[in-house]
Parts: C-alpha cells; structure tokens; sequence
C-alpha cells in the first residue's frame, strides 16, 4: 500500500494514514516511541526512503519514530493484506517441503496437473496471484495435511 498523506490526530490519539482508496488508523500506543501527552507529535510525513510505503513522526523531545504500511494494515486486520499472509506462509511451507520431498519435480508437476511454469510461480512467495487452493493441492501432493485452526484471540 503506498501512503499518499498521514495526519496526527492528537484527539483520537492516532495516526490517519491515507492511501489512494481508503483512510485508516493507527493508534498512538502503537507506536515506537509513543506520543504522549508531554511529548506530542511535532511532525509526521510520508517517508520517500521508504518507498512512499510508512510515514515518520518526530516528537517534541526530538525521538522519531516510523511506521510501516504492513503494520497499519496488520493493525486494522485487513483482509487482503490477511490473506497475502496466509498465502506467503503457506508457500514458505511448501518451499521446505519440496526441499525435504522424495518425489522429484517433475513428479510433483506431473500429480499436480500443471505445467512447470506454474508450479515454480506456486514456489514463488513474491507472487500474490496464486489462489490459496492451488498451494493445498501443492501440499496435499507433498503428502501434507493442512489443519484450519479458529481460536479466539488472546488479550
């Protein structure tokens, strides 16, 4: 996500991160170092030696912090951004299995039904393209079996 404008909103004490779709928040407990009461936010930009993808604050005591867009998006649980996650762990996962499988690629390609093309984007975990059913096939290949767990959050 690149930022276009980050605001700090001493009211809600947090963070208002725009982008070029939404605006979301970041609360200024958060952060590192906190703003406080004492020690305001004297300035706060979107950072170019970051890509345009966090912003920096400096507060009035002269410590600066900055914050990057993942963190916003992780704080504000969004649901693409979640999903990415889940698809990059489940790549990783399915890397070290390749490595440690008996089959050889050509097998795996071959039960997978896909070209080898395909299967190296599957290996991939820069590419966010791949469907989360893709990779369980992968690993249901590499004779995986992938639990689903739900559970409450903990405090």
């Amino acid at each position: 996500m690149k930022i276009r404008k980050v605001v700090a909103n001493n009211r809600k004490r947090s963070f208002e991160v725009k982008s070029s779709s939404r605006t979301l928040s970041f609360p200024y407990a958060k952060a590192v170092p906190p703003p406080t009461t004492k020690d305001r936010v004297s300035r706060v930009f979107v950072d170019q030696e970051l890509g345009r993808e966090g912003f920096t604050y400096v507060l009035q005591s002269g410590r600066e912090g900055s914050i990057l867009a993942e963190q916003v998006l992780e704080y504000n649980q969004d649901p693409a951004h979640l999903r990415d996650l889940l698809l990059y762990n489940l790549t990783i996962e399915a890397q070290k299995r390749v490595a440690a499988s008996s089959l050889s690629r050509r097998e795996i390609i071959r039960r997978l039904g896909t070209s080898a093309t395909q299967f190296y984007r599957l290996l991939d975990q820069a590419n966010y393209r791949k469907s989360v059913d893709q990779l369980l096939s992968l690993l249901h290949v590499l004779d995986c079996e992938v639990d689903l767990v739900v559970r409450a959050k903990s405090a």
